[in-house]
């Protein structure tokens, strides 16, 4: 019989898949995400075994890395995804990227054929030897540690290296390469009481303290600004620095922007509030900078969608910069542990001694004048009998509990919930503009809303759906609780409006036939609670009943094709869209219509 953690043989080992567990559960991983396979099965055989840590099988491997990804994201622990060798391993990559470019720890472990049979052929294998490709090669450059486990014996040392590197700052995925001997392999217990794992939940992630000649010099910057615009990033979320945030706010007087995937580190109901920098944004993030003589990134490097539109303000502004890397911006930097920083940096600003009521604390030094709400770009809207984005998305505002999660994918519908959804006050509100992939959060919501237990909304368009949507079967099985949205303009919207409005003319390649997605998810899974919205009020109350259910819900409404999101590129465009889009040049063939006599259709 094979030997369990609690059956621990007379010389003291374990297979190394034992062990590996009994360590993840050690630091404190509760479930484990992937798609199972020959070269990989040994380890779901552990995990299984351990009790402990909850094995969840995925419809596909790429959804499995993001379920990781969203629980990692949701929890600040260590998410966790395995694969078998071949396909099941290469398509762990396209995840694997996005939590690389956005820094969320995840760790891969990757089953391998057995290593006697490396150079000789194997099925899979991707060892590098006899013309085979090398999987490290593959890996590498989408992670912040990769090894082959070759024997038994250097799991101990590689195990902890990996959780450190993908814990460490700048924190993303570790990539164990599990060949499938050494899987089932022997290894002895250490023989004290404390285990090389046990020291990483210390030491990971723990970096120097905020140079002194740095911190001195932000500081002084901030100490001689009169007006400031903070612009604050997730970094903020993942070091889990919202006080910080929001102390460092106070004591400033500064407005606070954030980039567009950061919508949940400050409030969004403050009267601080500035609104979303970038391309997704609000057109008061560029008044705000123009007017303040000291911009303040915090957790953020300013990439390219959250700068958008600001570069010439940017140019004129002082920029300093509190992140664990350095921004793409000029300005004065400080790295190091966000936290760490933000609290040296506060210290040495002056306190305040007013009692103020509407900030729960002292008035800061500097008022500067108090910034409207967030001003929404005006777009124009198209009929047809659908529902537009923005009465979707204010339905779903009227509807989110205040601590719940919101991930939101890319495209038009995706555009517009970032410009228009106010973040949830106690969840996360996660993009992940990493990569943008679509459909990354079909497993994200999962794994989100399984590690939580808290409802989570997934906010996707069709195009999302039919790449990844099928993972609503996960929910299913798991009875996660999780909303799906689908906003179904029967498109790629976004590409066909490029096409439109960038590229000249209407191709009918992003362009689709109507598809009743609610019928059919209705139709494949009938337990589950589907709903067709056809306007926003039954949006509306499909999502106040989901909300009351204990289990995953999934409501799909039609929207417009040509209706125009809140992105910075398409606005100069909008006027002479607005006045052509009857036109029967720019008028989608009728069989594409979105419009339906249907009445509401609830199953389940």
């Amino acid at each position: 019989m094979t030997a369990m953690a609690d059956e621990i043989p007379e010389d003291g080992g374990v297979r190394v898949v034992d062990y590996l567990a009994a360590e993840l559960t050690r630091v404190g991983v509760t479930h484990m995400f992937g798609v199972g396979g020959a070269n990989i099965e040994d380890l779901y055989d552990a995990v299984h075994r351990t009790g402990t840590i909850r094995g969840v099988v995925a419809k596909h491997e790429f959804s499995a890395v993001t379920m990781a990804d969203g629980y990692a994201r949701a929890t600040r622990r260590l998410g966790v995804v395995a694969a078998t060798s071949g396909g099941g391993a290469m398509n762990l990559v396209p995840g694997l990227a996005e939590a690389y470019a956005s820094r969320v720890p995840v760790l891969a472990l990757v089953g391998q054929p057995p290593t006697g049979q490396e150079g000789r052929g194997a099925f899979q294998e991707s060892s590098g030897k006899a013309g085979s490709f090398d999987a490290r090669e593959v890996f590498t450059p989408v992670s912040q540690f990769c090894a082959r486990v070759d024997d038994a014996d250097s799991l101990a040392e590689l195990l902890p290296r990996a959780v450190a590197a993908a814990q460490a700052d700048p924190k993303g995925p570790a990539v164990l390469l599990l060949p499938k001997d050494v899987q089932q392999a022997q290894v002895k217990l250490p023989d004290h009481g404390v285990t090389p794992m046990s020291l990483v939940q210390t030491t990971a992630g723990a970096t120097a303290g905020p140079g002194a000649e740095a911190r001195d010099a932000v500081s002084a910057a901030l100490r001689g600004a009169s007006r400031v615009l903070i612009i604050a990033g997730d970094e903020v979320a993942a070091a889990d620095a919202r006080g910080e945030l929001a102390e460092l706010a106070r004591r400033l007087g500064a407005w606070v922007a954030v980039t567009p995937d950061a919508k949940d580190v400050f409030n969004n109901r403050s009267p601080r509030f500035a609104g979303v920098a970038g391309v997704m944004g609000h057109a008061n993030v560029e008044d705000c900078l123009r007017r303040a003589d000291l911009c303040l990134l915090v957790g953020t490097r300013l990439p390219a969608l959250a700068s958008g539109g600001l570069d010439q303000p940017l140019a004129a502004t002082t920029v300093v910069c509190i992140n664990p890397e350095p921004p793409f911006v000029a300005g004065i930097a400080l790295g190091g542990n966000l936290r760490e920083a933000l609290r040296a940096v506060v210290g040495e600003l002056p306190s305040c001694s007013r009692p103020c009521a509407e900030h729960d604390g002292p008035v800061p030094t500097r008022v500067p004048t108090p910034v409207p709400k967030p001003l929404h770009t005006p777009v124009p809207q198209s009929g047809g009998g659908t529902v537009s984005y923005a009465e979707a998305v204010a339905a779903v505002e009227a509807a989110l509990p205040q601590d719940a999660h919101v991930f939101v994918d890319a495209g038009n519908a995706g555009a517009t919930a970032i410009h228009l959804l106010p973040a949830p006050r106690h969840g996360r509100f996660v993009v992940a503009v990493g990569m943008g992939g679509m459909g990354y959060t079909f497993g994200a919501g999962i794994g989100a809303a399984l590690a939580t237990g808290q409802r989570t909304y997934v906010l996707a368009g069709d195009g999302a759906f039919f790449m990844h949507g099928m993972e609503v079967h996960t929910a299913v099985e798991y009875a996660a609780p999780v909303t799906f949205v689908i906003f179904n303009n029967n498109a790629h919207a976004m590409c066909a409006i490029r096409d439109e409005l960038i590229q000249g003319g209407v191709r009918s390649d992003d362009l689709f036939a109507r598809t009743d997605i609610a019928a059919g998810v209705a139709a494949a899974f009938p337990a589950l609670d589907a709903t067709w919205a056809g306007d926003a009020a039954q949006l509306h109350q499909a999502l106040l009943r989901s909300n009351a259910s204990g289990g995953p819900a999934f409501i799909a409404l039609d929207c417009h094709a040509r209706e125009i999101p809140p992105f910075l590129p398409f606005l100069p465009f909008t006027e002479s869209t607005e006045s052509t889009e009857s036109t029967e040049s720019t008028k989608r063939p009728e069989s594409e219509e979105s419009s339906d006599e249907r009445g509401p259709v609830h199953v389940g």
